[in-house]
C-alpha cells in the first residue's frame, strides 16, 4: 500500500502501476495536476504544468478554470474576447443592449475577436418593465452561443428554453436553497456567489468559506467559486473546497482591457475590503456598492424613511448614474457595484497577464501543499 496521513488517501500499490503514465495520484485536490516529464527527469523531477484539468475546463473548453462574471455595463466583447484569449471564459452581458438585434451583433462582433469559447449572461430581474427575455434567449440560440451564465429570479423559463437548445448553462445563485432549484431545473454547473460578492449578495449573508464547503456537502452537481476572487490562491483554494473553478467580476473591472475609465480602475487599486457597503436590505434586494457619498445619502433614505416606498431612494440608486460613473471616471457621481476583493487588487494588468499570472500563483501554491504530504515509513 502507498498511504498518505489519513484520512487524505489510500491506494493500492496496484493501482498506481495500473494509472496512465502522465498521470499521478494525489490526494482530492491535486489529481487534477497533469505530469510533464522527459526521459531524464520522469522519475526523478516530475514537474507540474497548467493547464488544470477540472469539470469546468474540459466541459467549457479552457485552459484555465476562471470565468468572467457577467457584469452590466461592462461585460462587453471587448472584454469577454480578451478574457476568453487568455484562457478563461469571458462573458458578454445580455442587458446592456436594448434590443436582442444588438445583441446579436455584439455577439457577431466577439467571434472576429476571438475564436476561443465565450458566453452570454442573462440577469432576470424585478422590472416595471421587463425586457423580452424569451426574445434574447432566443437571439442567443440562433447565434449559436453553447454557453450561457443565468441569474436571478424565476429564471425556470429561460433555463427551459436554452436546455431545449443544447446550452450548457451555468446559474449563479447565494444560497443552497436556490441552488437546489436550479439543479432540478436541470442546470449544468452552479455558480456559488458568497457574500463578499459585488452587486446582488441575497439576504443570507453566508460568506464563501461556509458557502463552499455546503455546496460540496450538498450538491451533485459541478460548482464554480464565485464573490472574493482575485488570484491564484484564491483558485487554489476554491479548487481544495471542492469547486471546478473561480468566477471573477471585480478584478476583471480593473484590467486594461475593462471599458471603463481609467480613473475608476485607479480607484479599485486605491480601495480596499473596507469600502464597499449594502443597500436595498429594506426591500429584500440587497445590494453590495462602493462606498461614496451617493451612497451614504441612499442608506440615510432608506433607514430613515417613514413610507417605506422604494421611490425615495430610486433617485439616488438610478442605474443610468451608474453607468455615468463608468464614462466619466467621477466614483462620487452615482452608485456602482464592486466586491469586497478590492482589498486584494493592486494593480491594472492585461487580461492575458492576470489569467496567467493566476495560473502560475495557483500552481505553486497547490505544489507548496504538496510538501506537507509526507509518506508513512515502512519501518
Amino acid at each position: 500500500m502507498v498511504r498518505f496521513p489519513s484520512p487524505l488517501l489510500v491506494l493500492p500499490f496496484s493501482t498506481l502501476l495500473l494509472a496512465p503514465p502522465d498521470f499521478v495520484f494525489l490526494p482530492r485536490v491535486f489529481s487534477f495536476f497533469r505530469v510533464h516529464s522527459n526521459h531524464s527527469t520522469a522519475h526523478t523531477n516530475p514537474t507540474f504544468t497548467m493547464p488544470l484539468a477540472t469539470e469546468l475546463t474540459r466541459r467549457l473548453g479552457i485552459r484555465v478554470p476562471v470565468v468572467q462574471g457577467g457584469m452590466m455595463h461592462i461585460g462587453t466583447a471587448d472584454l469577454a474576447a480578451a478574457v476568453s484569449n487568455a484562457g478563461g471564459l469571458g462573458i458578454i452581458t445580455a442587458l446592456i443592449f436594448t434590443t436582442p438585434a444588438a445583441l446579436r451583433d455584439e455577439i457577431r462582433r466577439c467571434r472576429t475577436l476571438t475564436k476561443k469559447p465565450f458566453a452570454v449572461n442573462m440577469t432576470l430581474l424585478p422590472s416595471m418593465v421587463p425586457p423580452d427575455y424569451p426574445a434574447y434567449a432566443q437571439t442567443i440560440i440562433d447565434e449559436g452561443i453553447k454557453i450561457v451564465e443565468t441569474a436571478g429570479n424565476s429564471p425556470g423559463p429561460i433555463i427551459t428554453q436554452l436546455k431545449k437548445a443544447g446550452i450548457i448553462v451555468l446559474h449563479k445563485c447565494t444560497t443552497i436553497r436556490h441552488a437546489l432549484s436550479a439543479v432540478k431545473l436541470g442546470v449544468d454547473f452552479l455558480s456559488i456567489d458568497g457574500f463578499e460578492c459585488a452587486g446582488h449578495v441575497g439576504e443570507s449573508d453566508i460568506t464563501n468559506f461556509i458557502l463552499l464547503s455546503r455546496a460540496r456537502q450538498t450538491l451533485k452537481i459541478p460548482f464554480i467559486a464565485s464573490g472574493g476572487f482575485a488570484d491564484g490562491q484564491g483558485l487554489a483554494a476554491a479548487l481544495s473546497l471542492g469547486a471546478c473553478g473561480i468566477n471573477m467580476g471585480t478584478r476583471f473591472m480593473c484590467t486594461v482591457e475593462a471599458p471603463i475609465h481609467q480613473n475608476i480602475k485607479e480607484q479599485i487599486v486605491k480601495s480596499d475590503e473596507n469600502d464597499t457597503t449594502l443597500l436595498l436590505r429594506r426591500w429584500k434586494n440587497t445590494t453590495r456598492l462602493f462606498k461614496n457619498k451617493v451612497t451614504r445619502d441612499a442608506l440615510k433614505v432608506e433607514k430613515e424613511s417613514t413610507t417605506g416606498e422604494f421611490s425615495e431612494v430610486a433617485p439616488l440608486v438610478s442605474g443610468k448614474r451608474g453607468k455615468e460613473v463608468f464614462i466619466n471616471g467621477d466614483p462620487e457621481f452615482g452608485v456602482w457595484t464592486t466586491g469586497q476583493v478590492m482589498g486584494l487588487i493592486h494593480d491594472i494588468p492585461t487580461c492575458a497577464v492576470l489569467v496567467r499570472r493566476i495560473e502560475t500563483e495557483a500552481e505553486t501554491s497547490i505544489k507548496e501543499r504538496l510538501n506537507l504530504i509526507i509518506p508513512e515509513s515502512k519501518l
